[in-house]
């Protein structure tokens, strides 16, 4: 390992970066193992252990998951609020890990009740952490520094390391020596991610970056408790509320509600979809007829981005079914270590693509964002097509060649690189300074809103069944014909993007 030299600003450096990125790079490596590596195993756990018992595991299991990534993604949106005002980020990274690795361990005790609460930590704590680290990277470089799109991209092969190693290992444990082991493991990658933060701490390596905002806040006191103390009081009171939100799938899976066939969670993101709606309808009325034109394009990116990974994310509930149910595995790998497909794909093609971007920049052929976009949910579509004809492939048994799965991750990969890096900077260019910090709360929440999407699609492809002569080729018409519908949305929407990319080149301006 090479030797770390001083800045003039006498920061520790390594490999010509600060050397805090390549703690954080760890940290978050582990935390995305056990974040990935929970989720590879959820589905199957739930659709095989929790609600075995019921008809309607399916759509059961659709809603918990549904529900359970809406929240985890918009908790960010409260931790990062709490951390700008009170915290700090090095404080909200260890509340968020100590409450994600107890969620972890919890998961690994063989009772229904603690399964929820074991989500809800995971829920609660993943707002702490999440936005916090990221933000983190960008604080250790200066105003105009050009190291910082690099160190964002090694920071980035770290969650994509992560992600792959992840389903791989905790799946082989899960699925060979018991469900519990898996999750076990994912808590001590969590455990161990915190254990590299910690120790940059320990060798200063951070310099003051990430203290509290402000110490007189930090130690203001709220019912005679200090405010560094509340905080984590009241994250751990509020994990049995969203245990309760969770625990509403009943709502949707025959039991008798008010709610009907809405669970908890969803209402309260169509009655906050609704808000924000109307928030923005009086915001773009006010703007200046530039501001409006980014805005309304602002919004049209947030939209498709969240219509995108609403498609990706069935990875973790659909298709992971799909290649239990119906994909002739043989030994490769098993159901949950599939999940490992995409960051594989990303790891391999990221470096890549962005040199392929650089390259037609200096051409001048770089295509613009809607271009972009519109390409990803092409592609997006084209993956669930290749899905949908794998049927002609079939056994007897409803079984297809573990090809079509890999070509799919393969196909919609190549979508996510087209869109999910140049999204991010785009909403920050195209958003008033005055409600930038908003616009990048919204971004958040689409993938929160996304999930509801995987929810509905989930329920819709959901095998009603506790009887065992449910066939494979039962369930591989359902999926084929699942994902041919997927398909065509996703390509329908694409080719919407592509054909009115003109009339957004223009909404943009001069934003590229």
């Amino acid at each position: 390992m090479a030797d770390s030299t001083i800045t003039q600003s006498n920061e520790p450096q390594m490999f010509g970066h600060p050397k805090g990125l390549f703690y954080l790079f760890f940290a978050e490596l582990w935390e995305r193992f056990s974040f990935y590596g929970m989720r590879a195993l959820l589905m199957l756990y739930m659709t095989k252990e929790i609600f075995q018992a019921l008809a309607e595991k399916d759509t059961a299991a659709a809603a918990v998951y549904a529900s359970y990534g809406s929240l985890v993604y918009a908790s960010t949106v409260i931790g990062g609020r709490v951390s700008d005002k009170i915290l700090g980020m090095r404080s909200s990274i260890f509340l968020g890990g100590i409450l994600m690795s107890l969620g972890h361990f919890v998961l690994a005790i063989e009772n229904d009740i603690a399964f929820f609460l074991a989500l809800a930590f995971i829920v609660v704590g993943n707002g702490f952490f999440k936005p916090n680290i990221s933000t983190f990277v960008g604080s250790l470089y200066k105003d105009g520094d050009r190291r910082k799109d690099s160190g964002f991209t090694i920071f980035y092969m770290g969650i994509n390391i992560g992600g792959f190693a992840a389903p791989l290992l905790c799946g082989w444990l899960g699925e060979t020596y018991g469900w519990h082991y898996g999750f076990g493991l994912a808590g001590i990658g969590m455990l161990t991610g915190l254990a590299f933060f910690w120790s940059g701490i320990k060798k200063n390596v951070f310099g003051d970056k990430g203290l509290p905002p402000n110490q007189e806040v930090y130690e203001k006191k709220i019912l005679g408790v200090p405010q560094k103390t509340f905080v984590p009081i009241v994250s751990f009171l509020c994990a049995p509320i969203v245990a309760y939100l969770l625990f509403s799938y009943k709502a949707i899976a025959g039991g008798d509600t008010f709610l009907g066939d809405q669970n908890y969670v969803g209402l309260l993101f169509k009655l906050l979809g609704v808000g924000i709606l109307i928030y923005m309808i009086t915001v773009i009325a006010k703007s200046t007829p530039d501001e409006r034109k980014k805005l309304i394009m602002a919004l049209l990116i947030t939209f498709f981005m969240t219509l995108f990974w609403g498609f990706h994310e069935l990875s973790g509930s659909v298709i992971t079914l799909f290649a239990d149910r119906n994909v002739a595995l043989d030994g490769i790998m098993n159901a949950s270590q599939t999940n490992s497909l995409n960051s594989l794909v990303i790891v391999v093609l990221s470096i890549p693509v962005s040199l392929l971007w650089a390259y037609l920049s200096k051409k001048g052929l770089n295509p613009r964002t809607p271009y972009k976009f519109g390409m990803g949910l092409v592609l997006a579509g084209a993956s669930f097509y290749i899905l949908s004809i794998s049927g002609a492939s079939a056994d007897e048994n409803g079984m297809v060649p573990f090809t079509y799965l890999f070509v799919m991750y393969f196909v919609i990969s190549i979508g996510e690189l087209f869109m999910s890096p140049v999204g991010l900077s785009k909403i920050t260019d195209l958003s008033p300074k005055r409600i930038v910090a908003f616009m990048m709360g919204i971004w958040f929440l689409s993938s929160a809103y996304a999930f509801q999407i995987v929810g509905f699609i989930s329920k819709q492809l959901a095998i009603e069944s506790t009887d065992k002569n449910v066939g494979g080729l039962d369930t591989l018409e359902v999926y084929t014909n699942g994902f041919e519908l997927i398909a065509m949305y996703s390509v329908g929407a694409g080719l919407v993007v592509l054909i009115f990319s003109p009339l957004m080149k223009k909404l943009m301006g001069n934003v590229h």
